[in-house]
């Protein structure tokens, strides 16, 4: 009997031996699927804990670059909010105590806001412009920052332009615009419409210093591209940007009275002429920036650098009205980088002139200046 228990006992544990190593195998094969699985979907199993690291070093990388945007656009914010704190603001009108004085201002202010409205095609007083308003190139009448505003014209006029070769007082100022960015007839000095015109534009920039130039006035001076400027891309961005206002055919659009534009042409017969100020591709640019398309502002801006030269370059690709510039420049010496049409001091083309690059053009220009200078001075 003692045998006989001890054969049941061994073959027991045999068999306890038997399903363990069977337990076993299952699970090497169980496992080897697995392997056979993982070697389809991921080939290389050793990345699976460098991609984890790799991802997760990117992971901090991208974070701590994206910390250092945001740091650097708030420290770009905050530096131009305290220079735009330091930008030239008009004097009010409505400090005026002089009756007399304040309706004459006030008109200057109209006439500048609705020109149309007195010296347009439909003008009261005489029909002379192209339908455009002053304000549609010098922004909320005049005063808004790097809006094409007069903020130092009083202060540094008169002075010697070298686009006409001779010292210009105001008068002469706003009838350049007039015959130019309006396409019109030039006022006469002692008329009741110059003279309010005038006595505006002094008294809104009679807070800035004789012979200085207050910040945020005029137009900003646009960084230069080192590409000439696309007309293409430019064509591309307006209608992206601009149409919904200015009309995909560049016309504007008139306001409800048919008298005056709600939104100005940019091109043809209704448009600033080719001798205006705004046709030089720098002062379009530098317009644009801050301006365009509607609610821009200096704090706000709504295009890029490279998308406003772009633009300003397809619309003043666009046709537009002529004028006999013959007397302008006369000392070619002294004609500007931008100006589009020759004769030059200098061997650039004219259509590097119009489009740039800019660069080189001015660097040429300023080695000739320097040089002149210099025999200037040797022949003293």
């Amino acid at each position: 009997m003692e045998n006989q228990d001890s054969r049941n006992t061994g073959d027991g544990k045999l068999i306890q031996i038997i399903q363990q190593l069977i337990g076993l195998v299952l699970l090497l094969i169980f496992a080897l699927i697995l392997l056979s699985l993982f070697a389809v979907y991921q080939p290389n199993i050793g990345s699976w804990f460098n991609d984890s690291k790799i991802e997760t070093t990117t992971s901090t990388t991208d974070n701590n670059n994206e910390a250092l945007k945001v740091q650097e656009k708030s420290e770009k914010s905050k530096k131009m909010e305290a220079e735009f704190a330091s930008f030239w603001v008009p004097v009010d009108i409505a400090s005026v105590i002089d009756n007399k004085l304040k309706e004459q201002l006030e008109y200057g202010k109209d006439l500048i806001a609705h020109t149309a409205k007195y010296l347009g095609p439909k003008g009261s007083v005489m029909q002379s412009t192209n339908g455009m308003n002053c304000q549609n190139c010098h922004l909320d009448a005049g005063t808004k920052p790097y809006g094409n505003n007069y903020g130092s014209v009083f202060s540094t006029y008169p002075k010697y332009r070298a686009r006409s070769g001779k010292e210009e007082d105001i008068y002469k100022r706003v009838n350049d615009c007039l015959e130019r960015s309006l396409n019109g007839k030039a006022l006469k000095n002692e008329s009741k419409e110059m003279q309010a015109i005038k006595a505006y534009i002094e008294f809104i920039g009679k807070n800035v210093p004789k012979g200085e130039k207050t910040k945020g006035s005029g137009i900003f001076d646009l960084p230069l591209l080192e590409r000439p400027a696309d007309p293409k891309k430019g064509k591309e961005l307006f209608a992206a940007k601009c149409q919904s206002c200015h009309q995909s055919d560049g016309k504007g659009l008139l306001a409800s009275n048919n008298i005056e534009y709600t939104y100005p042409p940019l091109w043809g017969n209704n448009s600033y002429n080719h001798g205006a100020g705004l046709y030089r591709m720098s002062r379009f640019a530098g317009y644009i920036k801050y301006n365009m398309p509607q609610g821009a502002t200096y704090l706000n801006p709504l295009l890029s650098d490279e998308e406003s030269w772009d633009i300003a370059a397809f619309v003043n690709s666009q046709p537009r009205p002529k004028k006999d510039l013959s007397k302008d420049w006369p000392k070619m010496d002294e004609k500007v980088f931008d100006h589009p049409f020759g004769p030059y001091a200098d061997s650039f083309s004219e259509t590097q002139h119009k489009y740039g690059p800019f660069k080189p053009i001015k660097e040429e220009l300023k080695k000739q200046k320097e040089l002149k200078e210099k025999l200037k001075a040797n022949n003293k």
